[in-house]
């Protein structure tokens, strides 16, 4: 078995139900992640759109310092800045915590969730946001899985 990310809402390369989307409730999706390497001592989630009208991917998701004994994400997640588990919030693209789900323009959008297996918990402050993880995690990241859907307008 492999590092793996996957959601029981849909299937990687599917469209995004829409209880999952700003048109419908806009909850996070449940995830959920299987054989993680060893040695990994939490995990980073990062949700993007990369087909969004802005110089950088729009980013609808990221949270990071998730507990290594933590393989999943339940649907639709509080928004907090410190989750339940100890997890923390980054900001997304609408510069607030937690998820914001897919509304394109128009057309058909990709959304990939990245999920990162690291070695270190990083003690970021809540609040930090794509970049920053990304800087963070530099020479920290044992392992990447990710699984896209797509959205319609």
């Amino acid at each position: 078995m492999a590092f793996e990310i996957t959601s029981s809402a849909f299937n990687n390369q599917d469209s995004i139900p829409a209880r999952y989307t700003a048109d419908g409730a806009d909850l996070s999706p449940p995830l959920r992640w299987t054989d993680p390497p060893e040695g990994t001592q939490s995990f980073a989630l990062i949700c993007d759109d990369p087909d969004a009208p802005t110089p950088d991917a729009w980013v609808h998701w990221v949270v990071y310092d998730i507990p290594p004994e933590i393989h999943e994400l339940s649907q639709g997640i509080k928004t907090e800045e410190v989750l339940d588990n100890g997890a923390k919030h980054g900001s997304n693209s609408w510069r607030r915590y937690g998820y914001g789900g897919p509304a394109p323009p128009s057309g058909t959008h990709r959304y990939y969730f990245k999920l990162y297996a690291l070695d270190t918990m990083l003690n970021l402050e809540p609040g930090a946001t794509k970049d920053q993880l990304l800087e963070a995690m530099r020479g920290h990241t044992l392992a990447e899985a990710q699984m896209m859907g797509t959205y319609h307008r």
